[in-house]
């Protein structure tokens, strides 16, 4: 299920991520296997800090406000501060009585934001200037990421040892390749960064290096690695 995607309250919460995982490594041409050893261990040390927390979930009422051309929500303080990690967390839960199931972001302040796009809000009836009603709770299964063009098709034609890598972490990693190469508006930079992704997992490279998880790394929706302002 793709982030930030709602469905009605009638169903149970997605349980099963292989159908998002099979249409995602459709489209960079790389196959999905069920979770191997590597993978297993990636899960345990490096997916356990992103997904502690306590165990009562964390309810809140947050305003849908305008940044830039994108419609969002900043959890309250009291909120975000439940959460694990000052970086990207996977959540469940409901909007307003539709399950959702999203990965929240960091603010660069310390904070988290959560994007409410175009079909979440015609799920659940809200826009900018409401006030939506959120439970959440952390997962550890996280969502497959929307995977930039440029990456699919440079993973599509990647040597095989590359493809492999990428098959076998988990899709938490697969987040923070994206995350990476998508955070920069310079074409040319981003280009690089394409390259540099397919070079370092050539080498064994799991997971990119050098950039401060905690920073909103949205390139239209932030400066200096942080959120713009509301408008």
């Amino acid at each position: 299920m793709p982030p930030g995607t709602a469905t009605p309250p009638t169903s149970t919460l997605p349980q099963d991520p292989g159908s998002a995982q099979n249409m995602h490594h459709l489209a960079t041409g790389v196959s999905r296997r069920g979770p191997g050893p590597s993978e297993m261990t990636e899960a345990v040390t490096g997916m356990a800090a992103a997904t502690r927390s306590d165990e009562t979930p964390i309810r809140f009422a947050a305003e849908l406000v305008k940044v830039e051309e994108s419609t969002l929500l900043r959890l309250p303080d009291k909120a975000s501060k439940r959460l694990p990690s000052r970086g990207q967390v996977a959540v469940r839960g409901a909007i307003n009585g539709h399950e959702l199931q999203t990965v929240v972001e960091p603010d660069g302040l310390g904070g988290h934001w959560l994007r409410v796009d175009r079909a979440l809000r015609r799920t659940t009836g809200l826009d900018v200037g409401d006030t939506a009603k959120l439970t959440i709770e952390v997962t550890s299964n996280w969502p497959e990421p929307e995977v930039p063009r440029d990456l699919a098709s440079a993973l599509a034609t990647a040597p095989a040892k590359v493809q492999q890598i990428w098959d076998d972490i988990t899709p938490m990693a697969r987040w923070e390749w994206v995350r990476w190469v998508k955070a920069t508006k310079n074409a040319g930079t981003r280009q690089r960064r394409v390259e540099v992704s397919i070079s370092k997992m050539e080498s064994g490279k799991r997971r990119p290096c050098c950039f401060d998880l905690s920073s909103c790394t949205d390139p239209d929706l932030s400066k200096n690695g942080k959120l713009l302002p509301t408008s």
